[in-house]
């Protein structure tokens, strides 16, 4: 580690998460950057770990000053360890400023890799994982928070979001207003820990629970990306007759619009021929 800063994940509940390396580099780090040192020693006495390096925390509010120092550390041969509270370092926490300062002076960066809620909840959610996108806390509010979501309308992929539990039932009843009450989604709780919990359904479904239930704990809610919309009949005829007019045979063209499209092949191919005789009158 000697020499360089390392961005280490934390559990997210389970100490058991805790990797060897993590435990090693906690025990060698001549300096340690911790979102709350109390945190750090507590995580530490957990995992059976002596710490002996230099604890200084380093949060929200003081990264963009503490940032130059933990670089200037590490460019003189120090082994500088940077943790949050849980998961991983720079995600929706402190450690971005610390990077880009030490991208900028040439320090070498690594990572020590492990849990992580977004993916962990996005795991859990039952909804698409093949594209997705993390958008952390929503603001607080209630007119930012709705230009925030109006501006996520037309997003296609699976959105993850942080949220407070005391705000689960106004930010679900926001999402549900915006994007409709039937849109997918998932809310998860206490992840790793003993009352882990995953709630799937509507939007609306899920309004109501958090109505009834009031639930606790760290919250994660992932919610599926607005569904593709179907190409109307004269998109689908408007794009043959390009493909046609390149040189591709109607028929193929057709076929492959119709199975794409869902729509039924017969029907395609005569309006593509009627619009082709349409063009043929006008010329």
């Amino acid at each position: 580690m000697t020499g360089r800063i390392v961005l280490a994940a934390t559990p997210i509940g389970n100490s058991e998460d805790a990797s060897s390396r993590l435990r090693d580099a906690l025990a060698h780090a001549d300096l340690i950057a911790a979102e709350d040192t109390r945190r750090l020693r507590d995580l530490a006495r957990r995992l059976g770990v002596g710490l002996t390096a230099e604890l200084v925390a380093v949060h929200d509010h003081n990264e963009a000053d503490r940032a130059a120092m933990l670089v200037q550390r590490a460019r003189e041969g120090a082994a500088v360890l940077v943790v949050s509270d849980a998961g991983m370092p720079t995600v929706s926490d402190p450690g971005f400023r610390v990077v880009e300062a030490a991208a900028a002076a040439g320090v070498e960066v690594t990572v020590l890799p492990g849990p992580s809620a977004v993916l962990t909840a996005l795991a859990l959610s039952g909804l698409p994982t093949d594209r997705f996108c993390f958008e952390g806390f929503l603001p607080r509010k209630a007119g930012e928070r709705s230009r925030s979501l109006a501006a996520l309308a037309t997003e296609p992929r699976t959105m993850i979001f942080f949220e407070a539990p005391h705000r689960l039932e106004e930010t679900l009843a926001a999402m549900a207003q915006q994007w409709g009450d039937e849109r997918p989604a998932a809310v998860s709780r206490e992840l790793t820990k003993t009352y882990e919990e995953t709630r799937r359904g509507s939007l609306a479904e899920l309004v109501a629970w958090a109505s009834a239930d009031a639930p606790r704990g760290e919250i994660v809610i992932t919610v599926a990306g607005r569904p593709a919309r179907a190409a109307s009949m004269d998109e689908l005829v408007a794009e043959a007759l390009v493909r046609v007019a390149a040189g591709e045979r109607a028929k193929d063209a057709v076929a492959d619009l119709a199975s794409t499209g869902g729509v039924p092949r017969r029907e395609l191919y005569a309006a593509v021929l009627a619009a082709r005789a349409e063009d043929a009158r006008g010329t």
